[in-house]
């Protein structure tokens, strides 16, 4: 299951990394003297991963010319672009299923998760849902909790309209069959969580939880604690 593809989602404006993504974009900022992406990069290849998509809008053509096809990373690389209209995290993963085929991991494009992929893609496998998430039981402490996992089952994703239950966080990376997709074809422009939630609604979203703490740079905070990890130790 490891062979399925990786979609990247990083099509961001990254405001809240300005002024360092005024000029480049999210994936190009240096982590550890190197632009992220290679980070994210070489953790996909070392799990078994061969193929990524990358889903690409605000100076995406930094991104193409930096990394290319893929082949120093010994992947197969691929961008989608947005074009003139921003299509959300949502619009953007519908517009890239030509290239990702009939199901896919999503990874959002400022999350570092070192952990394993092959019993995130069994256990979707198995599920027999169109979608999986995978949660962390974070209680508040790394972001603010949006999700109420129980009884191993997803009872409610909000990232707005937040209920007392919901100690977990979506950790970031999610597995969907093509078809999470169908319903939405006459969207211009969503978000990946709007597809979340009609899920959970109608039972179709499975909970995998992990329990290796995520790391982000999405923030100042986040890109400086991210660095310290990275950085080898003389």
């Amino acid at each position: 299951m490891n062979s399925l593809p990786v979609a990247i989602l990083a099509g961001g404006l990254a405001t809240r990394l300005q002024p360092i993504t005024e000029k480049i974009p999210k994936s190009l900022v240096t982590v550890a003297g190197e632009p992220f992406l290679a980070h994210q990069l070489r953790h996909l290849r070392a799990q078994g991963i061969e193929r990524v998509v990358l889903c690409v809008g605000h100076l995406g053509e930094m991104i193409e010319q930096e990394f290319g096809d893929g082949r120093a990373w010994g992947l197969d690389l691929r961008y989608s672009f947005d074009g003139p209209t921003l299509l959300g995290t949502g619009g953007a993963l519908r517009q890239a299923l030509p290239l990702l085929g009939g199901a896919f991991f999503v990874l959002y494009g400022d999350s570092y998760l070192p952990i394993d992929y092959a019993p995130i893609a069994a256990h979707w496998k198995e599920s027999g849902s169109l979608g999986l998430m995978t949660v962390f039981r974070n209680e508040g402490a790394w972001d603010t909790s949006n999700v109420w996992f129980e009884g191993g089952q997803i009872w409610r994703y909000d990232k707005r309209d937040r209920v007392p239950q919901m100690q977990y966080i979506d950790y970031g990376l999610s597995v969907f069959s093509a078809a999470a997709f169908n319903d939405w074809s006459d969207s211009p422009a969503f978000d990946l969580a709007e597809v979340q939630r009609q899920l959970v609604g109608r039972g179709l979203l499975v909970g995998h939880e992990v329990f290796q703490r995520f790391y982000e740079i999405g923030s100042h905070a986040g890109l400086a604690e991210l660095e310290t990890l990275l950085t080898p130790q003389s």
